[in-house]
């Protein structure tokens, strides 16, 4: 399964604090032990690394530069942008455009499951990762 790894699940992964932490770090281990492959874009790579830098340091910086290598990256070109923003405008900015390209990447690429603990997923019908309990 190919599983769409959004910013709140890559901060959750760097932050020791976060709430979320605990479930992350589990929920990537599980997918990684199952087998699974994280697609994410570009744009939620640069938005994760600019809010770690500046909620936590240079340091947690440089250990997710490291990492982001391990995760299938889409780039997002101009038409992908534009379609974003359009979505973006439409919805009044009731969502970010980094979700709208995120929607639309999911959508492309047929994903329905997202490592994430943003609620717009859910409401936009993704459906979170849950991996399968361990037997």
């Amino acid at each position: 399964m190919v599983v769409f790894l959004d910013t709140s699940a890559i901060f959750a992964l760097a932050d020791t604090n976060d709430e979320n932490h605990q479930v992350a770090v589990a929920r990537f281990k599980a997918a990684l032990d199952a087998g699974d492959d994280f697609l994410t874009h570009n744009y939620v790579i640069l938005e994760s690394l600019a809010l770690v830098q500046r909620r936590l340091g240079w340091e947690v910086t440089r250990w997710l530069l490291s990492e982001v290598s391990a995760f299938r990256v889409r780039w997002v070109d101009q038409e992908l942008h534009q379609a974003a923003l359009k979505s973006f405008a439409e919805r009044r900015g009731r969502i970010s455009l980094v979700d709208s390209v995120s929607f639309l990447v999911m959508r492309e690429a047929g994903i329905s499951h997202v490592l994430g603990f943003d609620d717009d997923f859910v409401r936009e019908g993704f459906r979170p990762y849950l991996p399968e309990p361990s037997r």
